[in-house]
């Protein structure tokens, strides 16, 4: 694999940057250093490859592989420090079914990996960042809840819109737009 341009390697960067987060103290100084550098690459790398004109498959590809293990590691380190209830974890283990589900729609219909960039996932992951951020001040099952309805319907909408439609589109924006 060959990192041809920045933001690919801001990609790679995100991905390493990520992993780094098993090592160290959750939500101590260096976790939220840690982690808003993470944010930071995530929005950066996208941001630099239209800036630059080299959006690419590799680059979809590492930003899609970047948005997994992030998540993953976010899993195994927040939650011992969250403690969900059985609810919360049949809820994300839902999520987790319908998008994987999602991503074998796609694979089986255009023999690819992708996720599709839509305002859901966008929103989803912005919840997400404030409520990790959150964590700092406070612990709610509220909050929880909330992450887990919008995670839902944006995964929802991933769903459908990859069933429904007759081309891969992983730039769509939405079920509502084309």
């Amino acid at each position: 694999m060959i990192i041809n341009s920045a933001a690919n390697c801001i990609s790679v960067l995100r991905i390493f940057l990520a992993i780094m987060m098993l090592f160290v103290r959750p939500l101590s100084e260096s976790f939220f250093v840690i982690f808003l550098a993470c944010q930071i690459t995530d929005v950066l790398d996208g941001y630099l490859a239209r800036k630059t004109h080299t959006q690419s498959k590799l680059g979809d590809n590492l930003d899609s592989i970047g948005d997994f293990i992030m998540i993953l590691v976010l899993i195994i380190v927040l939650y011992p420090v969250i403690k969900p209830t059985i609810r919360i974890i049949i809820w994300v283990a839902i999520i987790a079914m319908i998008k994987i589900i999602s991503m074998i729609v796609i694979f089986i219909k255009y023999k690819t990996f992708e996720m599709l960039h839509t305002y859901g996932n966008k929103f989803t992951g912005f919840i997400l960042f404030v409520f990790i951020i959150s964590l700092a001040f406070v612990q709610s099952n509220m909050i929880i809840y909330i992450v887990c309805t919008i995670a839902s319907i944006s995964a929802i909408e991933e769903l459908l819109i990859n069933l429904s439609s007759s081309e891969l589109q992983i730039n769509r924006k939405s079920l509502f737009t084309k």
